[in-house]
């Protein structure tokens, strides 16, 4: 009987573990597009739990003629009409080992769209496409006094065609004109220094062809064209130039992507809505040999996420935006319509169709004019009318709604965030943004990004992106000429984004960020920018100058306006040609300031 017993258990073992599923079986190989195969295999296992779909090591190829379609709302993306090369929906438990392949996507598809899954690891392959979705321009020739440059164009890579004066690149069937602009250093592989005075602005510029795979640009350069052997990148104009991100992940839980590069997307590398439990290892978002950009966007991308974001051991680099982004959303009030209900607008053209909130989610109201909030409830339901609005039904509401602009704020859908260990360089934008309620530590960080290091902002007019941070512990970490556009750029910037017509109100805003033990190399000085933060801690950091790029001078090391219980304490500068500058405003409250080498205060 016991042996009965045990034989079953055993079975019962082999009858739980993860089914193994050689694609190679199903029609999926090498040499061939392999779309419409791999498509109907996926569609198989969709009721199956624990799947691992095993790819020998190769080189797989998906074309968009053969591909899922349907409509996709992406935030922070272009919606509409999405083909499909990975369609995983509803699944529990499922594994792509891509066995160290490569997933070369041809024509405009999104490589992975995730939804509704609990339970995926994606791991041991790699994403590109096989015509990017930007195009890099070497500079051969410049005039200064015509404010014109000659450029090298592959035209097999980056195909264009010329039409009354003006340059278009053919991006998959869609004519792209030039649009938005950065030009790259190809000896460092990042941004160049002070990349704005390159700036082109398209409308303005004539274009003609003068040789093959040769390009004249004449006019249109901010103040002067490109240095010779620099390469200009062109990346399209909104809202047509985001359509395509490598993994799309919506409404999961327990996400694990390992050993996963991501060489190209015509958008964000990783973008993840609504989902619980994140952790990314081994991640790599950077450029192939050939090409000077990876990603179009961010590398990486988290909005509306719950439990745990953990971030370990990744590489981020040659983006044309920011390394990660962890935040929520304010979504504008339209018209408190009586009876508990809300009419509300998702205002930002890249967030339509963003999943807000649910019944039992916690909300909290805010005014648009302090961008704070004032009164906490709970949703009881949301009908949703269409891409842009809907309906919110609340339990409790206050006595009396202020009368000014509102927004609603979900605070249930916050997470926690680990970034460790990881590399950012060498892209445009910043390395992390991070505007979440829940516990938040940057540690052992190699960060050079061309603009903030760590930006901890709040928006509630412009992307609309939430909320204030409650605790964030910034330490031990490598910040290394941050700021290298030449403007206004510091290691750790903590401020709500505030327009003209708001103001800051009777709180503050962020609270309990500590910047501790961290290494500053800097041509500029800058350490930490700070306003609206309540408990503000910078302490035992060293900041060395660096003659990588031209020193700048003027701005204070650190800067603080309308913040409270400070305490600067045990920071060291070395190498600059004068004492570094601590700021206060006169409304900034209960301030310590001691044992600062290299340092001094200046109210």
């Amino acid at each position: 009987m016991t042996k009965l017993i045990l034989y079953g258990l055993f079975l019962s073992t082999l009858c739980s573990q993860a089914r193994i599923i050689d694609v190679a079986s199903h029609g999926v190989v090498p040499g061939k597009d392999s779309t419409y195969a791999l498509n109907n295999l996926i569609q198989s296992v969709q009721d199956e739990p624990d799947v691992t779909l095993s790819f020998p090591k190769g080189q797989y190829d998906f074309h968009s003629e053969n591909a899922l379609e349907m409509h996709r709302a992406v935030s922070n993306h272009d919606n509409g009409l999405k083909r499909m090369v990975f369609p995983l929906f509803n699944h529990k438990n499922i594994t792509i080992d891509g066995g160290g392949s490569v997933f070369m996507m041809h024509g405009r598809v999104i490589p992975f769209t995730i939804e509704s899954v609990d339970g995926i690891t994606l791991k041991n392959f790699s994403i590109d496409w096989k015509q990017p979705f930007h195009a890099e321009m070497k500079v051969v020739e410049r005039d200064l006094k015509k404010n014109s440059a000659v450029f090298e164009v592959d035209e097999q890579l980056y195909p264009h065609i010329f039409q009354h004066g003006q340059l278009l690149f053919d991006r998959m069937g869609q004519k792209d004109p030039i649009g938005m602009t950065i030009v790259f250093d190809p000896q460092t592989r990042a941004p160049i220094f002070d990349t704005d005075k390159y700036s082109l602005n398209s409308s303005r510029t004539k274009a003609s062809k003068t040789g093959k795979n040769r390009i004249k640009l004449e006019g249109g350069f901010k103040k002067e064209p490109p240095p010779i052997g620099s390469v200009m990148i062109s990346y399209g104009v909104h809202p047509t130039s985001r359509l395509c991100p490598a993994i799309h992940v919506t409404n999961s839980k327990n996400l694990q992507i390992e050993n996963v590069t991501v060489y190209a997307a015509g958008g964000m590398g990783l973008i993840v809505e609504r989902t619980e439990n994140c952790t990314l290892n081994d991640m790599k978002v950077t450029s192939t040999k050939e090409r000077v950009v990876s990603s179009r966007a961010d590398a990486t991308h988290f909005i509306g996420c719950k439990g745990l974001i953990k971030v370990e051991d990744c590489l981020f680099e040659h983006m044309l935006d920011d390394a990660i982004n962890v935040h929520g959303a304010y979504v504008p009030v339209v018209e408190y319509l009586g009876n508990n209900e809300f009419l509300c607008n998702i205002s930002h053209s890249q967030q339509w169709g963003l999943t807000f909130g649910e019944a039992g989610d916690r909300i909290v109201l805010t005014s648009r004019k302090t961008v704070l909030p004032f009164f906490e409830t709970t949703i009881t339901d949301v009908r949703k009318l269409n891409e842009h609005r809907f309906v919110m039904t609340v339990a409790e509401m206050p006595t009396q709604l202020p009368d000014v602009p509102l927004s609603v704020e979900n605070l249930t859908w916050y997470p926690d965030f680990i970034f460790r260990n990881n590399i950012v360089r060498e892209n445009r934008a910043r390395s992390i943004l991070v505007t979440t309620k829940g516990k938040v530590l940057i540690e052992n960080n190699y960060l050079s990004s061309q603009m903030h290091g760590i930006l901890i902002e709040g928006d509630n007019n412009s992307w609309y992106e939430s909320g204030a941070v409650e605790d964030v512990t910034i330490r031990n970490n490598e910040f290394v000429n941050i700021g290298y556009d030449n403007h206004d750029r510091y290691p750790v910037l903590a401020s709500p984004l505030l327009k003209s017509d708001q103001h800051l109100g009777e709180g503050r805003y962020h609270r309990n960020i500590h910047f501790i033990n961290n290494t500053i190399k800097s041509f500029n000085g800058h350490m930490v920018k700070a306003r609206s933060v309540d408990g503000l801690l910078v302490s035992g950091n060293k900041i060395e100058f660096s003659s990588t790029y031209p020193q700048s001078e003027g701005d204070p090391a650190l800067s603080m306006e309308y913040c409270d219980h400070v305490t600067i304490e045990n920071n060291t500068a070395t190498g600059f040609k004068t004492e570094l500058v601590i700021t206060e405003s006169a409304d900034t409250t209960h301030v310590k300031t001691e044992q600062n080498n290299g340092f001094k205060n200046s109210k």
